[in-house]
């Protein structure tokens, strides 16, 4: 009967070891993947900041950054869901930034559409007067065609350039 009752105690023993044991190896698992989720998500920061800080000065960077952002959030949901809350949106590009992008994209382009018109208005004066002075002048008849054909062949280059970004930007909204 003592043999029992030792046997009995001892049973407990392992039982009751074996549950904190189980508890312990719980809560170090439970830490490791809390650990592991931080240092996932210090690592997505860091990953998107320069991104962040390159679309605020180049809305083009959007149209490189935003899909890799979206394949991230895809992979990685939990991690996105977290640091869209702890950034009070959607990380790293709020449909805001992305919109607000688009409006600077714009801005910029009439502001380089002005600035173009008044670079070459002085450029063609500038080749007419030369033309005026020497009114028979072959050069300088091929030097004002010369800045015309400049003038439209840049801005197409450019025109092009601000509606496929436009467009693009607009996508991602």
């Amino acid at each position: 009967m003592a043999s029992l009752i030792v046997l009995a105690f001892a049973v407990a023993v392992v039982a009751a070891a074996l549950v904190f044991v189980v508890a312990r190896v719980q809560r170090i698992e439970t830490a490791a993947r809390q650990s592991a989720q931080a240092a996932r998500r210090l690592q997505l920061l860091g990953l998107f900041a320069s991104g962040v800080a390159t679309a605020a000065e180049d809305p083009r960077a959007l149209l490189t950054w935003q899909p890799f952002a979206s394949m991230a959030r895809r992979l990685f949901p939990d991690d996105f869901a977290e640091l869209d809350r702890a950034a009070g949106g959607t990380f790293p590009f709020s449909r805001e930034q992305i919109e607000a992008a688009h409006a600077r994209w714009s801005t910029d382009w009439l502001a380089w559409e002005q600035t173009h018109d008044a670079e070459y208005k002085l450029k063609a004066a500038a080749a007419e007067e030369e033309l005026r002075a020497s009114p028979g002048s072959s050069v300088l008849r091929a030097r004002v065609e010369r800045v015309e054909r400049e003038k439209l062949e840049r801005y197409q280059r450019r025109y092009e350039e601000y509606t496929r970004v436009s467009k693009a930007l607009r996508n991602l909204m």
